[in-house]
């Protein structure tokens, strides 16, 4: 496993709110989901995409834009459009004035908006509503609105998406949430090969002569007890030259980034209800379900059993959060 692949794998989405937007301008919604990822793109119209701490874009037809939480943001036709609809938790939408308008403005299967279905914008949108979806890793390098636009290369999966949304057929949901999964993933390996774009140190690093390929190690074999020598021999260097140069390379130790994907992997594992937590361990490189559970509480801030229920969701970090908006070549 390449390290692009192991931290492309985490964004997972399970039961995800995806829906189609028909509107006729002017129109305006205020999003205040505090969603941790959603992903939005225009079938038909253009859009105006305006964070409330990143500078605003407009999207066209074609082009894909995550936009990273939980921070609330505006769609709207126009940049002086007042928003007149407020998407808030559990995708609950009022009007300005209070009104629930959620059932009211149904348009049928996952489409709903403010006119029938051949409004002038029509636009798709995916939410990923759950900060354990999404790799921590992934999540705390994204700027607060990414966007591939259509000028650069066809992406069929739009298309592809935008004739499943319709539908209501056994399996709808998992056909879904993986086509949302692909369509956030094109946008993230289109980012981290742009060598303008500002991709995340741990990226770069892979192409190092020393330290991809420790990171690779590390990836393919968590379950190994790494020491920094072992490591360091297994690659052929000093130790403290390992230590330093992936330090700076990574910003951050050998070990302590191996705590971190140990720990991606025992949330992933931890999903599967028959995996006991000393299964986990052993397979992500603990001596048992203690030494696990004592890091993944340090790390997440909650107890593998926690996590696992779901309760007491770990909030994504916001230190040192990028607020930039960032474009890929057109």
């Amino acid at each position: 496993m390449d390290t692009l692949t192991g931290l492309l794998e985490s964004p997972k989405a399970r039961g995800a709110f995806l829906l189609k937007s028909v509107f006729q301008p002017p129109w305006g919604l205020r999003i205040e989901d505090r969603a941790p990822l959603s992903v939005v793109t225009m079938l038909r119209g253009d859009a105006w995409v305006l964070p409330d701490h990143s500078r605003p874009l407009l999207l066209h037809p074609g082009d894909v834009a995550v936009l990273r939480g939980p921070d609330a943001y505006t769609l709207a036709d126009h940049p002086d459009t007042e928003p007149r609809i407020v998407v808030g938790p559990e995708q609950r939408c009022n009007t300005t004035d209070g009104e629930d308008v959620t059932e009211r403005m149904s348009l049928g299967v996952r489409t709903w908006g403010q006119t029938d279905r051949d409004g002038s914008s029509v636009m798709l949108s995916g939410t990923y509503q759950a900060p354990s979806e999404i790799g921590a890793r992934v999540l705390a390098a994204l700027p607060v609105l990414l966007v591939r636009p259509a000028s650069a290369g066809p992406n069929p999966l739009i298309g592809v998406l935008a004739d499943e949304i319709d539908k209501d057929e056994v399996g709808q949901e998992i056909v879904l949430d993986r086509l949302l999964d692909l369509l956030l993933i094109n946008v993230l390996r289109t980012w981290l090969a742009d060598p303008e774009s500002g991709a995340p140190a741990w990226f770069r690093a892979q192409g190092d002569p020393v330290v991809g390929p420790a990171l690779r190690l590390l990836h393919e074999q968590p379950d190994r007890p790494w020491t920094v020598a072992s490591l360091a021999d297994s690659v052929g260097v000093s130790r403290a030259g390992l230590a330093r140069h992936f330090s700076q390379l990574v910003g951050e130790p050998p070990m302590s980034y191996l705590t971190g994907w140990r720990l991606t992997l025992a949330a992933d594992l931890l999903r599967d209800p028959d995996a006991t937590v000393a299964s986990v361990a052993r397979r992500v490189g603990y001596s048992g379900a203690f030494a696990l559970s004592a890091a993944f509480k340090r790390v997440r801030g909650v107890s593998p059993q926690e996590f696992r229920k779901g309760a007491a969701a770990q909030p994504v970090r916001r230190t040192g959060l990028s607020t930039q908006t960032v474009v890929l070549e057109r």
